[in-house]
Parts: structure tokens; C-alpha cells; sequence
């Protein structure tokens, strides 16, 4: 029951008539049989072709790609619908494969940093509507402090990612192009190859307190994919492919994050691994901004 002092809003009528509509129904008089949940995944338009790589990107070639990954939940299996559902699969599935012919494109050598992201802060004049945790690290100010000049850029949400890279005249990656990127044509396990190597990535921290991650250039050449992508994996997550139902959002993220929570290992498990990925709930631009979620940019080329 609601009670309020005065007359309902609009709003909450239209609330109160969903609800009513949505109730008509006794729970006894509904199909109890289990049935997957159909997801769709969220189109990327492509950009304007580029002759060449814009500041900043490098070069992915036309190539065949073995795309295989899976979903790092710790419960659940295919046949009950977990992780997300590509366009080629018939229902959601932890699990995914497909032979693919990607690229070319071009993508950010480095995860867009606080000082890329400070310059469109000043040419765009973005403000958000819930300044919520934005840019926390830097207190949501348009310039960031010298000391986070090279890191990624953390505390932005799904949409705001994509508005930067809008601005930059690029997209978000598909997560098969950044799978692609970062592993190239061989099926190595890490950008670097298939051993891994403590020297290449962060060390991730726990506990407590959250350090931020690290430089972008902290462990590059030497953690570059084969086609020269640096930060891939071990520092911040990174924004790939959206997914809907009638129910959910959710994001796949990329690479995992040099921090994980003191407490339950079913905290977020991590996917430094190139043939896995998490699965982001999405709700709203304050529910998304993370302290350990950042992105990169393609360009589609000619």
C-alpha cells in the first residue's frame, strides 16, 4: 500500500497502472516451465573509415580469427542460460566459439587515459546529469592531478565511455575485435604469449584500501599484444559489448583489474585470461562508475 499526502504524480500513476497490469495475473495460473531468457546484443554502429591510424591507435589487419572465450561465473553452466548470448547462438551459453574474419581497424594502444580524457572534458563541456563517483579519483574536476596524468581513466560509465569515444570519432570494440587485438591469430593465452609472466602486468593488491591502477605504460613493450596493444590485461577492466533481455543490461568486460576486495573469492572473479570475460550489470551512470573500469577506442579502417 502507498500513502501519500496529496494527489499521485503522473508518474506514480503510470507506476501504480504497470504494476496493476503486471499483478492481473494469480502466480498459480503461470507457466512454471523454465525457459531460457533471450538476450540481444547491443549494435555498434561503425565509424567513418579511416585511411590511416588516427594519434594514438595502432593498426589491426584483416584476418581470420578463432574466437573462443567463456564466462568466469562461479555458478551455472550452459544449459541454464549463464553469461550472455552472441547473435550466431540460440540461447545464452557460458561457453562461445565462432570462426571469424575481423578487421581491419584501428584501436588505442593504451586504455584512454585521465589526460585524454581531460581534453574532451574542455572541448565538449560535458557535465553529467548524476555526478555521482564521476571522476572520482579526481574529484569530477577538468583537469586531473599530475600524479594521474598516465592512468586510465576510471569512474565513467558504459554511456560516458561511449560519448568519448563518439567524440574521438571512434567506438567502443566488439569483445571478439578486442579478443582479436589482443591475442592475435595464434590462441596465446595472455597479449605477451601463453606463459604467465608477473613482470608484464600489475601485481594485483587486495584488502581494504584501493590503490587505482597503474601507469598505461608501466609494462609496455614488453606486455604489447603481437599487433603492439600495451595494457591489456592486469590493470583496469575494459567497456567491450552490451547485452539485453527483457529483464537485464549487462556489459562484457575485458582484462581484469589489479585490484580485487578483501573477503569472499566470489567477489567479481577476475579474467586476466584472453579466452575469458565477466559479465557488468548495468543500471545507471552512478551504478556503473568503478574505480577498476576503463575502456579503448577503435576506428573502423578503409
Amino acid at each position: 500500500m502507498l500513502a501519500t499526502a496529496g494527489p499521485a504524480s503522473s508518474k506514480y500513476s503510470i507506476f501504480l497502472q504497470q504494476m496493476a497490469a503486471l499483478t492481473k495475473a494469480p502466480l498459480y495460473s503461470l507457466d512454471g516451465t523454465w525457459r531460457y531468457l533471450q538476450q540481444s546484443m547491443v549494435a555498434i554502429a561503425p565509424t567513418e573509415a579511416a585511411a590511416a591510424p588516427p594519434a594514438g591507435m595502432v593498426a589491426v589487419p584483416k584476418g581470420n580469427f578463432s574466437f573462443m572465450v567463456s564466462g568466469v561465473e562461479i555458478e551455472g553452466d550452459d544449459s541454464h542460460g549463464v553469461d550472455v548470448q552472441y547473435p550466431w547462438e540460440p540461447h545464452p551459453a557460458r561457453e562461445h566459439s565462432r570462426d571469424m574474419e575481423l578487421g581491419p581497424f584501428f584501436i588505442d594502444k593504451y586504455p584512454v587515459t585521465t589526460t585524454n580524457y581531460s581534453a574532451y572534458l574542455r572541448a565538449s563541456g560535458y557535465i553529467p546529469a548524476d555526478s555521482y563517483n564521476f571522476l572520482k579519483n579526481w574529484g569530477g574536476a577538468a583537469t586531473p592531478p599530475a600524479a594521474l596524468a598516465d592512468m586510465p581513466v576510471t569512474y565513467v560509465s558504459l554511456n560516458e565511455a561511449r560519448l568519448y569515444c563518439a567524440w574521438a570519432g571512434a567506438r567502443l570494440p566488439h569483445s571478439y575485435e578486442w579478443q582479436y587485438a589482443a591475442q592475435g591469430s595464434d590462441g596465446r593465452t595472455y597479449p605477451w604469449g601463453s606463459e604467465q609472466d608477473q613482470s608484464k602486468y600489475p601485481t594485483r593488491t587486495t584488502g581494504t584500501t584501493f590503490p587505482g591502477p597503474e601507469s598505461v605504460f608501466a609494462h609496455s613493450p614488453a606486455g604489447d599484444s603481437p599487433f603492439g596493444v600495451a595494457d591489456l590485461v592486469g590493470n583496469v577492466w575494459q567497456y567491450t559489448d552490451e547485452f539485453q533481455d527483457d529483464h537485464t543490461r549487462a556489459v562484457l568486460l575485458r582484462g581484469g583489474s589489479n585490484y580485487l576486495p578483501s573477503g569472499s573469492s566470489w567477489y567479481f572473479p577476475q579474467a586476466l585470461e584472453l579466452n575469458k570475460h565477466n559479465k557488468y550489470f548495468l543500471m545507471d551512470d552512478r551504478y556503473e562508475r568503478a574505480g577498476t573500469v576503463g575502456f579503448r577506442c577503435v576506428v573502423d579502417a578503409k
